[in-house]
């Protein structure tokens, strides 16, 4: 079966939509339908369910995109790896979605300034638990993870950062305030990204050490994008628990506001970990400096 099958229907899985998948692919929404028809024929079930709006899973699809995205990983280890053998200096780096949205850009920016004859320059977006495996794996050299619970980092070379900020945030229009009670909050339409994520993992926490439960929402719309779910929040469509240097811009200019419910833990850690075998590249010590001036151009006053 071609990587390309399984490529397309983690993308579609992720977008929820051959449109947009087709879009991140630079294929046609034709060729991304043929592609999962082929799958479907292969394995004679039914992948997705298109009964909705929002394309998702079946029970077998479920199955069949877990062992995608392993083969998927396999196949990219296995590319890192030969790369690696023609030592082509680069940097190769993953970190988790929110911190790659609310910072690399301007990390990028600065590192390909100073550095515009390198190649092979890679950033990567996971979940924690992959960053650390792809570290391990040697996909990565570098990575970043926002997280709560304690992780077994032996045999990297741990980085401090400051931490990480979680707080719900809702458009002014659905009427919340700031000190809003977690029961007001329930009354509306609760946006995630997806299960596991950091956000969805604090925020189960939290529920459950005041007794409660993510259940009690309305509902629960996981989406994919996280630029989709601040512009769908931003139109008052319901309510979302993200990091707070996402919606940094959108609370200033009054288009979002902040929620802090009593009782919980809002603030989680936010790691830099380096492979020991890389640590000592200049070329990765320098995009690390890039990574602290990042976060010292945000702390210093405007």
């Amino acid at each position: 079966m071609q990587l390309d099958c399984f490529k397309t229907l983690v993308e579609t899985v992720a977008m929820g939509s051959f449109s947009r998948a087709a879009e991140n692919l630079f294929v046609t929404q034709s060729t991304v339908s043929r592609r999962i028809q082929l799958l479907e024929e292969h394995y004679g079930v039914q992948l997705l369910d298109r009964s909705s709006p929002v394309l998702a899973p079946t029970e077998a699809g479920r199955i069949v995109l877990e062992r995608a995205t392993r083969i998927l990983n396999l196949e990219r280890e296995l590319t890192q790896r030969i790369l690696d053998l023609k030592q082509n200096p680069g940097v190769s780096f993953c970190c988790t979605p929110a911190f790659g949205i609310a910072y690399l850009p301007e990390i990028m920016k600065r590192f390909m300034l100073s550095h515009s004859s390198i190649s092979g320059i890679k950033f990567f977006f996971e979940l924690p638990d992959k960053v650390i495996e792809g570290l391990r794996a040697g996909s990565y050299q570098a990575g970043i993870i926002e997280h709560f619970e304690q992780y077994d980092l032996e045999g990297f070379e741990s980085v401090p950062l400051p931490d990480d900020e979680l707080v719900f945030v809702s458009a002014p229009s659905l009427g919340l305030k700031e000190d809003a009670a977690i029961d007001d909050l329930l009354r509306h339409d609760l946006y995630v990204r997806m299960e596991g994520c950091c956000s969805s993992r604090l925020l189960a926490h939290n529920m459950k050490s005041i007794g409660r439960s993510c259940s009690e929402f309305v509902r629960t719309v996981v989406c994919a994008d996280l630029h989709l779910i601040i512009d769908t929040v931003s139109e008052g469509n319901g309510i979302t628990f993200t990091s707070r240097s996402l919606v940094e811009q959108q609370v200033r200019s009054g288009i979002l506001r902040m929620h802090r419910i009593p009782g919980f833990r809002h603030i989680q850690q936010r790691t830099m970990l380096l492979g020991r075998s890389s640590a000592a590249s200049p070329l990765l010590q320098d995009f690390v400096q890039q990574i602290r001036a990042a976060f010292e151009s945000s702390a210093a006053p405007s």
